[in-house]
């Protein structure tokens, strides 16, 4: 090892020393801070008796159900679950002795119930890192747990980024919508599952119809049914803290001879030695890649326009020798340079595959959920000078955008809510944007309005338009006429019964939408091509309502006449919505 590098190891050394100075072993609560709204955000956190920096250890990322938290969540991965007749709220006040593990636990908040997509999983994947930053993690021993929502999230973190994880254990899992799409994902990674025969919260058959399906994909899959057992396998399947024992065997493949890899967004792009550089999110992609013999290489591709093998270290490939690479039943020419294959008119040839300057891309791509899955604003309209009440109105409907509480389900998450006449450039630089009005009432969407595909008309009090669409390097999402929670009471399903509903209702919709009246009446609603573009037969169904005018771009396919052009839009129905919300 040269000296700069013996250096950099002892300086990296101390950092974790000092780091760990001050924190007993056990359990216990740290913090971290978020870049979403700049806050501390707690999570639990076991760290082993007799801690040593110089030793790399496993660790377990533990995620909470649905009301919970991270203290009473790191309570249960060690068996260490509620007292006869002890509340959750009591459970959380203290730590009991929990078991000696050789292995360091975290047990993020991550906000409390919002699931663990978008911020929350963010949330996830910020702990991570600072408990690497802070601790001795062997980066081929990290393991992923959680139950009911956690559960849900185990399977969802898990498949989109299996590369990261040894091994993952999922106990009753409630999860996310289309997540069984990603199952092919787990072909290198260990799973278990658990469930109770009697759970009345999450049905049994979903654990089963998992176990099925992994079972049919050749994933090393394991599931223990408990009979009898409702909602609460956890006390069964963390018994006596042997979830450690499962975890133990196994260690991450860094570099398998096979990668099988879905995807549906570049926000999920990579796995192992596979990347995908070219695609269009929204419709599933896959790559099943395959070292056929050494530096010999089988690729298959389905709805996949470009990507990139990434070699180095693999047991079976050599620079030094001459690479065979077949690309969905054809040989490619393998000259030297990166391994980057773009599919074109004339099959597939070695070349890095880039998005158009104006195409979605990482970081730009949609859906509605995406813009506020980040640090992001919420913006209101003062530009057309409104009277006290209706001023007083958009604020109100601006900050109760921004509330993502609800009765049931109280955050640890603020967002800024700010007039138009506020925004500042640095605002518009370094957050993603949801604005709310048209760009006669707010001046912000009046800046962008020439760049925006669509836009709400004068006087179409009675509809709702909400769509996402790229500025610069980031987000901003359009809220025109209703808010898009209008109606929400009545919306019913899995999801509103746990989260809150504006959220679910973002969470779920893909780029636009069009509605009337409620959000449950849905006139138009999809994904705007790979180049931000809306479909024309979305465009017909907005242009026939005579509510939205859509630009001249997309005005001429149909032969449709253009829709009137906007006049002074009345300010006491811009945004107000139909029932007191």
């Amino acid at each position: 090892m040269s000296r700069s590098r013996r250096t950099a190891a002892l300086f990296l050394l101390i950092a974790v020393v000092l780091s760990a100075q001050g924190l007993k072993p056990g359990p216990q609560v740290l913090t971290f801070l978020s870049s979403i709204d700049d806050s501390d955000q707690p999570y639990g956190l076991y760290l082993p008796k007799d801690y040593d920096a110089a030793k790399k250890y496993p660790l377990v990322i533990s995620l909470h159900g649905a009301y919970s938290n991270h203290r009473l969540n790191l309570r249960r991965v060690f068996g260490m679950g509620n007292l006869m007749s002890e509340a959750d709220a009591e459970a959380t006040r203290y730590f009991p002795r929990f078991p000696d593990v050789d292995y360091i636990v975290a047990s993020p908040l991550a906000r409390g119930t919002l699931g663990y997509q978008g911020i929350p999983e963010k949330d996830v994947y910020d702990v991570l890192a600072d408990v690497k930053q802070r601790f001795s993690i062997d980066d081929d021993r990290i393991y992923l747990t959680g139950l009911s929502m956690g559960g849900g999230g185990t399977l969802w973190m898990g498949l989109t980024r299996p590369d990261i994880w040894a091994a993952i254990a999922a106990v009753c899992p409630m999860v996310p919508d289309s997540t069984i799409e990603l199952a092919p994902n787990a072909l290198n990674l260990p799973v278990r599952l658990f469930h109770g025969a009697a759970d009345p919260v999450v049905p049994v058959s979903e654990s089963r119809m998992w176990k099925q399906r992994l079972t049919q994909l050749d994933t090393k899959v394991e599931y223990t049914e408990y009979s009898y057992v409702r909602h609460n396998s956890w006390d069964y399947a963390y018994k006596a803290a042997q979830i450690f024992d499962w975890f133990g065997q196994f260690r991450r493949n860094r570099h398998p001879d096979r990668v099988r890899f879905v995807t549906e967004h570049y926000k999920y792009d990579r796995a192992y030695w596979v990347r995908i550089d070219s695609m269009t999110p929204g419709t599933l992609a896959s790559i099943d890649a395959q070292f056929t013999a050494p530096n010999r290489i089988s690729v298959k591709t389905d709805a996949l326009d470009g990507f990139s093998l990434q070699l180095a270290g693999h047991p079976k490939y050599s620079a030094k020798r001459p690479l065979q690479v077949v690309i969905d039943g054809a040989p490619v020419a393998i000259r030297r340079g990166p391994l980057s294959f773009d599919r074109t008119p004339a099959g597939w040839k070695q070349k890095l595959a880039v998005p158009p300057p104006d195409a979605k891309r990482p970081g730009l791509e949609g859906p509605i959920s995406e813009a506020v899955s980040n640090r992001h604003i919420y913006v209101y309209g003062t530009a057309d000078s409104p009277g006290a009440d209706d001023l007083r109105v958009r604020r109100e409907l601006a900050e109760q955008a921004a509330a993502w509480d609800s009765e049931r389900v109280r955050l640890l998450l603020t967002f800024r809510v700010l007039a138009d006449k506020d925004v500042k450039p640095s605002d518009m630089a370094e957050n993603d944007v949801v604005l709310l009005g048209t760009a006669e009432t707010n001046s912000v969407i009046a800046q962008i309005a020439a760049r925006l595909p669509v836009e709400l008309n004068a006087g179409a009090a009675d509809y709702g338009l909400l769509y996402v669409y790229p500025n610069g390097t980031h987000y901003v999402l359009i809220n025109s006429g209703l808010p898009w929670w209008t109606g929400s009471q009545n919306l019913r399903g899995p999801a509103f019964k746990y989260l809150p509903v504006g959220y679910v209702i973002l969470k779920q919709a893909k780029d636009f939408l069009l509605f009337r009246g409620s959000i449950e009446t849905s006139v138009v609603s999809g994904t705007f091509d790979r180049n931000w573009k809306l479909p024309p037969t979305a465009a017909t169904a907005m242009l026939a309502t005579h509510a939205v005018r859509v630009k001249p771009a997309m005005e001429a396919f149909d032969g449709s006449p253009s829709p009137p052009e906007r006049g002074p839009l009345p300010a006491k129905t811009a945004i107000r919505p139909r029932t007191k919300q």
